[in-house]
């Protein structure tokens, strides 16, 4: 004789269906929310004693390592607004702001 129900539950509740949504989690650099893939980057590069870490998009953080030096990164420390004042910096969060939070691409190196 087949049994009516599973011992492990039924099918129209699929696993995890009852646990809480994840949290958002926004980017540091351009405000849009993470998707799958979540960068941790050290705001003051670890090579000049940064340990704090802000969550970021692969993409941004290609944008300001290709903008800035670690020196300059260690002089703006976690200060979003003196980054956001780089007019490369400032343009290239503008035109990602339309961009889907999985978007990748190329980042062309500053000229030095």
């Amino acid at each position: 004789m087949a049994r009516k129900h599973s011992k492990h539950g039924s099918d129209a509740d699929p696993p995890g269906a009852d646990a809480a949504p994840l949290p958002v989690v926004v980017c540091w650099l351009c405000g849009r929310s993470t998707g799958k893939t979540i960068v941790w980057h050290h705001p003051v590069p670890k090579s000049r004693g940064g340990r704090d870490v802000v969550p970021m998009h692969a993409i941004c953080q290609q944008t300001l390592i290709a903008n800035f030096t670690n020196s300059e990164l260690q002089r703006h420390g976690t200060d979003v607004g003196a980054l956001l004042a780089d007019p490369n910096v400032r343009k290239f969060v503008d035109w990602v702001a339309k961009k889907d939070p999985d978007f990748t691409a190329t980042t062309a190196k500053k000229q030095r």
